[in-house]
């Protein structure tokens, strides 16, 4: 156990044997990030979670998947000035390390967006299996990375069912209130869709409670009722309102690499071991798992 590489968090409460972890789970994890609600943490969430996990020795590629592009720029990458982004990877089948970028000294890859993506479901209307484009893209690079986050756009269009045709799970950002309980059952109902006609693996890998502020009444009402609802789908993981997560991506860096002591930072530290901490327990499920002693 000498040799053996580990990764211990406090806040957590997680700790990863990191050659056993490698060893034994070779799959690379594909988890859209996703709600047709704007405004509600899905690429701050991203870009943070993304380098988190990098954090803890993850390899992390990060899809922007929104034709704004701001993952793509909160994770240091000008989108005015790239030469290829997954516009291309979909519409023109460019193979998906030719598109990627690193995400400054973050420790993740990028493969960004910018406007051009706004055409790509237009021109995606004639192509065959249209909705499958980026699942067939991203068998190009499978086992290149542990975890592959897809920041989704807020809608549910064919970007958006692209995402899921592809993903394992679906993280679900939302606030504690009133109207994110309708959008999350709208939500809930294409992921069911999409499980049963495209993408038989597809669940919920979870539901994380963003800009949480726990003197709400309302925001401990709604987070009992999802409790209530999804039981363990939910994250202990809770991410407050924080002004240093809104003020990162002006600098074009996580906020880890801004104020690496916010309270919005370790949130997303936490987030990540307790994703690890599931998949690891997933994984010990497997046949032929090889046990952490």
């Amino acid at each position: 156990m000498n040799s053996a590489t580990w990764w211990c968090s406090r806040d957590s409460n997680v700790r990863v044997n990191r050659d056993n972890f490698a060893r034994d789970i070779t799959l690379t994890r594909i988890l859209a990030i996703a709600n047709q609600k704007g405004g509600v943490g899905k690429t701050t969430t991203c870009v943070n979670l993304a380098a988190s996990l990098a954090a803890m020795k993850q390899r992390v590629l990060l899809i922007d998947l929104d034709p704004q592009g701001n993952a793509t720029m909160a994770s240091g990458i000008d989108k005015y000035d790239i030469q290829h982004s997954i516009y291309d990877v979909l519409v023109h089948q460019l193979p998906v390390q030719q598109a990627t970028l690193a995400a400054g000294d973050s420790g993740f890859h990028v493969l960004p967006a910018n406007g051009d993506l706004t055409a790509a479901e237009v021109e995606m209307l004639s192509i065959e299996h249209n909705e499958r484009r980026l699942r067939l893209a991203l068998s190009s690079v499978a086992g290149q990375y542990d975890y592959v986050l897809i920041d989704c756009p807020p809608s549910l269009n064919m970007l958006t069912v692209n995402a899921l045709a592809a993903a394992d799970g679906v993280i679900i950002a939302m606030q504690c209130e009133y109207f994110a309980l309708e959008g999350l059952a709208a939500l809930v109902r294409t992921i069911e869709g999409v499980a049963e006609t495209i993408n038989s693996k597809l669940q919920i890998e979870g539901i994380l409670r963003t800009m949480y502020d726990p003197r709400n009444s309302l925001t401990t009402d709604v987070s009992s009722q999802l409790r209530a609802h999804f039981g363990d789908k939910v994250y202990r993981t809770v991410v407050p309102r924080n002004v240093r997560l809104a003020e990162a991506p002006s600098h074009g860096v996580p906020a880890m690499y801004y104020d690496k002591n916010s309270r919005g930072s370790k949130a997303y530290m936490a987030l990540a071991g307790e994703i690890i901490r599931r998949w690891e327990q997933q994984a010990a499920q497997q046949p032929g798992h090889r046990a952490v002693t």
